[in-house]
């Protein structure tokens, strides 16, 4: 269990991003994950996905552990079909009817939308399984995904979840590298494009853990949004295994 401050503090945080959520009015939420073989594995891996379903549901793993029940998400399978044709155009994205939420989307949805009343269109990117999709094009992804936006006359709003420095489900896991955090968020938070790509797995790996490989996420929902970051909370949290986040960035 995590010490009442952090986690009051991190739900309150999270509590303010679900009041900004709500008062945007988005006719469907995308939600940017890394892909932890919930749905693909290495026999099938692709560089990016998104879904088209009908309803969602999850979480893969135990609710019971989790400390979130089940649920079945609305989905958006026609506006999920226009998004994907565009995005088509500039980038390779395999898509899926079937989807199954792991803690990376249900996690937010269960503290950004508790009342499960929103419609969603989950995307992924492979953070996981080498050879990785490169930083410069999760930025192409980012790119595509607002130009889609745009392209429709609905209201999205995209939503990236993953961590920063980690080192799950190894003996390491807890550890935090609070010092490449703060300097990849200052990096993210003035959408400093040049110094976002900069990183190579190699640094990454023995610097942030395998799970920094996550910030894939984080570049793609900046080069979608364009502006620049605000950070709203940041605090290492080690038995939540990560430094938690929560941030917004300008859309221009």
């Amino acid at each position: 269990m995590a010490e009442p401050a952090d986690r009051d503090a991190l739900y309150a945080a999270m509590d303010d991003l679900r009041e900004q959520l709500e008062a945007a009015k988005p006719d469907a939420v995308i939600i940017l994950a890394a892909e932890h073989f919930a749905n693909f594995f290495m026999n099938n891996m692709p560089a990016f996905a998104m879904g088209m379903g009908e309803t969602y549901s999850g979480p893969i793993e135990d609710p019971d552990w989790l400390k979130i029940p089940r649920r079945e998400v609305r989905g958006a399978p026609d506006l999920g079909k226009r998004l994907i044709a565009e995005m088509l155009q500039t980038v390779d994205v395999a898509y899926a009817e079937e989807w199954q939420f792991d803690h990376g989307i249900i996690v937010p949805l269960h503290l950004l939308d508790p009342e499960n009343t929103m419609t969603v269109i989950p995307a992924n990117i492979n953070c996981q399984g080498p050879p990785l999709t490169p930083l410069h094009r999760a930025w192409a992804f980012g790119e595509a995904i607002r130009r889609a936006a745009d392209a429709v006359p609905e209201r999205i709003a995209l939503i990236a979840t993953g961590g920063i420095s980690h080192w799950p489900a190894t003996p390491d896991s807890g550890k935090i590298n609070e010092a490449w955090d703060r300097d990849f968020l200052d990096r993210w938070l003035a959408n400093d494009k040049d110094r976002m790509l900069a990183y190579t797995d190699e640094e990454t790996y023995r610097d942030a853990g395998q799970g920094g490989f996550e910030i894939r996420t984080f570049i793609t929902a900046a080069a979608a949004a364009r502006g620049k970051g605000t950070l709203q909370f940041f605090r290492p949290i080690p038995i939540f295994a990560v430094s938690c986040t929560v941030a917004t960035m300008e859309v221009v």
